[in-house]
């Protein structure tokens, strides 16, 4: 699995220590984000880096993972993409929910609120959390493409 990873300027330094945690755990990332910070960049041009490259991926499951101040602007900013099934991640309980069972292929992270430690753990369920892949999750899915 190949993770792509993007942060505008209040997921900067969660970005940072999580490139570092998924690199230690042996994870292939592609960084998306900018080297340094700038104060005044905005969260739809690294949604939209991120998800360009998640569906231009000849990985088999790609992943997107997107941290700016609350999620809720990455998580729109996603989720206007075809195929891209964006969740908010505050907690471990709903991104296994939304791997399970929506096959949620981006993560977006309130940088804002959460610890790094606790940031690593709801990365971590949601990375190893499988699609359960029950027909009325596939039907739901591709209902989902089908709106737009």
């Amino acid at each position: 699995m190949k993770i792509y990873v993007g942060a505008d300027h209040l997921g900067f330094h969660l970005r940072t220590g999580l490139l570092k945690y998924l690199t230690s755990a042996g994870y292939e990332i592609a960084d998306k984000g900018d080297a340094v910070l700038k104060p005044d960049d905005d969260y739809p041009q690294f949604a939209g880096r991120v998800i360009s490259a998640l569906l231009a991926s000849d990985d088999p499951d790609p992943r997107g993972i997107l941290l700016c101040g609350s999620g809720q602007g990455m998580c729109m900013a996603a989720n206007r993409y075809k195929h891209i099934r964006a969740c908010l991640g505050y907690n471990q309980k709903t991104v296994q929910s939304a791997r399970n069972d929506d096959d949620s292929n981006v993560l977006c992270l309130p940088a804002a609120t959460l610890e790094p430690e606790a940031a690593y753990q709801i990365v971590e369920t949601w990375l190893r959390t499988p699609f359960a892949a029950a027909p009325r999750y596939i039907r739901r899915n591709n209902e989902l493409d089908e709106l737009g």
